[in-house]
């Protein structure tokens, strides 16, 4: 054994040892981190559904630290190293993750209604109501100008693609939920209209050109094969829009009815209902092909070796909103099955976090997950 071996080996329990300098944390922060707010925030929001109702709260709580400290670090890369940060909007992948941020944002904002309102009483839905119009520009925000910027300034070929150009492009769906949980909440009639109708277009503005993207994925897939092993997660992606989509028309369409009876509008009531099931349970119905292709091919990819990167929680989100999704069916429709098989779906989102998150731990710890491939060349 060297002296250099040596000298790693004994300095390898420090943390960031794997750095050249600590402030590299901030230097090579990148939006992927958010992708663990959005599956933390997702598996706190499936535990409220299940007697684990405690447990959803403390990670809740959690990811509002985990929100906290994942902003800080992107605010001050931006401070204090503007010009390469400025690099990502040029980057074909990781400026996709830019969506991931008003994602995570949802899951808390959800968690101030669903935990919150116990101990904050109306304080906790003035924080939500007020975090849902941050997340409502965010998310029409990264749909609009990522999309804008693949057009005008990145390179992207079909054989390169991955379901991760979906990212920026879902971000308003998730907010549209999230209006969907809001609404009831408010109090004044025309504000619980103006967030359902907004809510309406944010779906509007994200689940039709995710269907779209999902259909050039197919057939991207049909012709060049799976992507490479350190991209395996983004299999799962697909089924985060299908999920969302069913989830959004269910919850909107619990909330329109009593809605829009104040407005003298019942008459549509029934309609938005209906839509809502009916429209829920066929995207469900679609998730369930992507479920089980994603299954298989994750499989295959275990077979061969995946490699460890923060991509990996790509398979916490979407399979945690089609859990979510699950539950609400199986409640709207009186089915101890589809009940059934939403515990299957989270006990398994549920192990799925504690792998990714305590790998995703040591590998902070260690430093070896900070490293930002707009600056691979320097």
């Amino acid at each position: 054994m060297t002296f250099q071996n040596t000298r790693t080996n004994g300095y390898s329990h420090r943390p960031l040892n794997q750095l050249q300098h600590p402030r590299e944390v901030i230097r090579q922060f990148t939006p992927n981190w958010f992708a663990a707010t959005m599956g933390t925030g997702i598996l706190s929001i499936a535990l409220s559904k299940t007697p684990l109702f405690a447990l959803g709260e403390v990670l809740w709580l959690f990811n509002i630290a985990l929100f906290t400290l994942f902003s800080v670090l992107l605010i001050a890369r931006w401070v204090f190293f503007f010009d390469e940060a400025m690099r990502v909007f040029n980057h074909p992948v990781v400026s996709m993750f830019f969506g991931c941020i008003p994602m995570g944002l949802a899951t808390v904002l959800n968690g101030f209604l669903i935990y919150g309102t116990a101990h904050l009483g109306d304080t906790a839905v003035h924080i939500a109501e007020t975090l849902w119009w941050i997340d409502v520009g965010l998310s029409v925000l990264c749909g609009i100008a990522v999309p804008y910027l693949m057009f005008t300034r990145q390179d992207h070929s079909v054989e390169q693609m991955t379901a991760v150009w979906l990212l920026p492009m879902v971000a308003a769906e998730v907010a549209a939920v999230s209006g969907g949980l809001l609404a009831p909440h408010l109090v004044a009639p025309q504000m619980q209209m103006m967030v359902l109708v907004l809510s309406y277009v944010l779906w509007a503005l994200s689940v039709p050109i995710a269907m779209g993207v999902i259909v050039i994925l197919l057939l991207r897939l049909v012709l060049h094969k799976l992507p490479h092993a350190s991209m395996a997660a983004t299999s799962w992606l697909a089924l985060g829009p299908i999920g969302t989509g069913a989830l959004g028309l269910m919850t909107l369409g619990d909330a329109a009815p009593a809605i829009l009876r104040a407005q003298g509008l019942e008459q549509y009531s029934a309609t938005f209902t209906g839509v809502g099931l009916i429209g829920g349970l066929l995207l469900w119905g679609y998730g369930l092909w992507w479920l089980s292709m994603a299954a298989l091919i994750t499989l295959r990819y275990l077979r061969e070796g995946l490699p460890f990167n923060l991509g990996w929680w790509g398979y916490t989100f979407p399979l945690g909103v089609f859990s979510v999704a699950t539950v609400k069916l199986g409640v709207d429709l009186h089915l101890a099955l589809i009940g059934g098989l939403a515990d299957v779906l989270i006990g398994t989102l549920a192990v799925i976090w504690l792998i990714v998150g305590t790998r995703t731990a040591l590998g902070a710890w260690h430093g070896t997950l900070f490293s930002c491939p707009c600056l691979c060349h320097d």
